[in-house]
């Protein structure tokens, strides 16, 4: 199997910390930018996309900063691959900032970050941060 490459990227974005957080912590929130449903029973969230489902188990969570995932496939192969999102705000500016890290294969990793850019620009349009 080949081994899927980290990468990370950094969105600015013009919300309050507080809100953002409810946006990628709760299904509710998720269901309005990430994916067309989201529904959680404990730490499993499954993520539904035009009739098709992907289970993530929800790793860590941070009030206010952080919110880790990894999907219940890899899960279930025992691979360390995950996704994250991450509040960031500069101290001096006070600027905010999201922080996605994830994991795609070496010929998706473009694919896979121009993804990203379509689903956090869904969720400025969602926050009226455009």
């Amino acid at each position: 199997m080949d081994d899927k490459i980290k990468f990370e990227l950094e969105f600015p974005i013009h919300a309050s910390p507080q809100l953002l957080f409810q946006y990628i912590s709760t299904p509710s929130g998720l269901s309005e930018w990430f994916s067309d449903n989201v529904n959680s029973r404990g730490e499993i969230f499954t993520f539904i996309w035009d009739g098709s489902e992907e289970k993530a188990k929800l790793l860590s969570k941070k009030s206010g900063e952080r919110i880790k995932f990894r999907w219940v496939v890899d899960e279930e192969e025992d691979l360390n691959y995950y996704f994250e999102i991450r509040i960031q705000v500069d101290e001096i500016t006070k600027d905010v900032s999201l922080m996605v890290t994830d994991f795609a294969e070496e010929d998706e990793v473009e694919e896979a970050k121009m993804l990203w850019d379509n689903q956090i620009s869904d969720l400025k349009q969602v926050l009226g941060s455009v």
